[in-house]
């Protein structure tokens, strides 16, 4: 059995036990009901699981080396943009290489992102959920590359997930720090990073505008020279508009 499998029955498992355990109230295991932490663990086994899946899917040293490359790439992206609030040209590289190299080599490259650039940075519990975050990214990315899309479509997606981005990074904050978790204390916790969250979707936009249909056929040409063969293959550069 794939590793991953594991891991994504574990997944399964506590979501179950998420909506079950409040109808035992007596049930010990009632003490560790707390979301920030379920979200946590739920989180970190995602990025195991992918890891896995990537170890069994890589069929050569080349892929394992362009995708660290790629990651490596995007996190050094991030580091120069800390002084401006929002702006990470990394989820354009992260968008760009789940494009072309499929959702878990994207996954990947956006992990590797918040990992390696926390490294400089700082870690901290952020740390998953930014991985987890830019890796969907790059997952959702390898499947609109399938539709061989334009630049328009390339900039209004990069737009998407520079709040998209910020739902995931804001629940981890509203679920770990926030109390009462209610449906208002999370809209107050969304509005008080709207506009961190515009700044990240208007840098999303720019480069994917100016250099996403270009750094996608750079990165093609590796694709073909590599002849990488992971199952989200087929996939398509934009053409021009």
């Amino acid at each position: 059995m794939r590793k991953s499998y594991i891991c994504l029955g574990l997944i399964l498992a506590i979501c179950i036990a998420v909506f079950v355990l409040p109808a035992f109230p007596s049930c010990p295991l009632n003490a560790l009901m707390n979301w920030g932490l379920v979200a946590g663990v739920l989180a970190t086994l995602t990025i195991v699981a992918f890891y896995f899946e990537f170890e069994m899917v890589a069929l050569s040293s080349k892929e394992i080396a362009l995708v660290s490359m790629l990651g490596t790439i995007s996190a050094v992206l991030r580091i120069p943009f800390t002084a401006m609030p929002g702006v990470q040209p990394c989820t354009f590289l992260v968008i760009c290489s789940g494009y072309v190299f499929g959702p878990v080599a994207g996954f990947m490259v956006g992990a590797m992102t918040a990992l390696v650039s926390n490294f400089f940075l700082g870690h901290g519990p952020w740390t998953p959920y930014q991985m987890f975050a830019w890796g969907l990214a790059g997952v959702t990315a390898a499947y609109i590359g399938r539709f061989n899309l334009g630049r328009i479509w390339l900039v209004i997606f990069g737009i998407a997930w520079g709040y998209l981005y910020g739902v995931i990074m804001n629940a981890w904050f509203w679920a770990t720090f926030v109390y009462p978790l209610t449906l208002r204390t999370f809209v107050v916790t969304e509005t008080n990073s709207l506009w961190f969250d515009t700044f990240h979707a208007i840098g999303n936009a720019i480069f994917l505008g100016l250099f996403g249909v270009k750094t996608i056929a750079i990165l093609d040409r590796f694709r073909k020279r590599f002849n990488w063969g992971l199952a989200s293959e087929p996939t398509g550069t934009p053409l021009p508009v």
